[in-house]
């Protein structure tokens, strides 16, 4: 197994039918739940163990899907009140650097996740077909439709809760 992608790279669909978008909308709302348990029980110290070799640590992994998902949600928002807004990128690894996501516990960001999971997924449920169709403008890969972008958010999700369940796994932690 890839230990950068335990469950394969991200695909970007070119069609996402009703009932895949539902899928993926009841993920992200299982998401804080699955990592809450992912990291039930873990010490600091295992928490400040990398999921794989040059990898983040599980405490950085953590934070990082808190500040992927606010700006996942934020382009929703964008996409929903803008036509074609150009979403600005972030260096994900600086982030990861930063003071807070060393000084603070993992506690901060599943609580972050609990909240902001909540909103999105009330947000997510109200959008119609057409909703789901508009794009926002990513100024690397170019325009991204929302459904499209829900699945990519959906694999974020299973992707890091498999960094650190597959860690736990080979470390043998209970």
């Amino acid at each position: 197994m890839d230990l950068r992608y335990p469950v394969g790279p991200c695909e970007y669909p070119e069609t996402v039918s009703p009932e895949t978008r539902k899928q993926h909308i009841e993920e992200l709302a299982a998401a804080p739940a699955r990592f809450r348990e992912a990291v039930r029980g873990l010490t600091d110290s295992q928490l400040d163990t990398p999921y794989r070799p040059g990898g983040w640590t599980v405490r950085q992994v953590l934070h990082h899907v808190a500040d992927s998902h606010i700006n996942s949600y934020v382009r929703f928002r964008l996409a929903l009140t803008e036509d074609e807004p150009t979403i600005k990128p972030y260096d994900e690894k600086k982030w990861s650097e930063l003071a807070d996501v060393a000084a603070l516990p993992a506690e901060v960001s599943l609580q972050l996740l609990d909240s902001l999971h909540r909103r999105w997924v009330v947000l997510l449920v109200s959008l119609s077909d057409a909703d789901f169709g508009r794009p926002f403008r990513h100024p690397e890969i170019g325009p991204v439709r929302l459904d499209t972008y829900l699945a990519a958010c959906a694999w974020h999700c299973r992707h890091h809760a498999a960094h650190i369940t597959a860690l736990r796994h080979r470390q043998n932690w209970k």
